[in-house]
């Protein structure tokens, strides 16, 4: 077999160890699922308001954008219920009035706000909710984001996925130095 054909059956054979390493349960008791929703048709935003409006215990949102109404109030209502909900943000994203109205009423029901202090976009669109559930993809959470813009929502039902995000959360919630309080 020539050398060049030896390593490719060498990397593919590499390829199929490592898919089939990444893919096999952790445990049998971890039930894991993938939801992909893309805006504008999926309207992921409202899908997203709808999670948060399932939490029991906590929500924890790293997202550069967020101005959805539906979203803001699911967030409130939440916290209203006596799930914990934390928010992180950019700060420069605060110089749009829709931004900042979002994060005051989110601020006024008693939602602890963060923001970067670090010069580079905290660019995050990530939610954890009650370790069971976490959320990557493209999409902010806004109206365009929901109903105009070409986006996508990853909803991941996954203990071991989730609790990886809820730790890169509050490694973050806990850094004084890149993030500090809203006002």
């Amino acid at each position: 077999m020539p050398h060049v054909l030896r390593q490719a059956a060498a990397a593919i054979g590499a390829a199929l160890w490592l898919a089939s390493a990444v893919f096999v349960p952790l445990s049998e008791s971890a039930a894991t699922s993938v939801e992909i929703y893309y805006a504008p048709e999926d309207l992921p935003g409202l899908r997203l308001a709808d999670f948060y409006g399932k939490a029991r215990r906590y929500i924890y949102v790293a997202v550069y954008g967020l101005t959805y109404p539906p979203i803001v109030k699911a967030l409130v209502a939440a916290h209203k219920r006596g799930v914990d909900v934390r928010i992180i943000t950019d700060r420069e994203r605060l110089k749009d009035p829709k931004q900042r109205s979002a994060v005051e009423t989110l601020s006024l029901a008693g939602i602890p706000v963060k923001v970067n202090r670090h010069e580079n976009l905290m660019h995050l669109k990530q939610a954890v909710i009650d370790d069971e559930v976490n959320t990557s993809g493209s999409m902010n959470q806004t109206g365009s984001g929901n109903r105009y813009n070409d986006e996508r929502l990853d909803v991941f039902t996954d203990p071991v996925t989730s609790a990886m995000a809820r730790d890169k959360f509050l490694a973050m919630w806990k850094d004084t130095e890149r993030y500090g309080d809203w006002k």
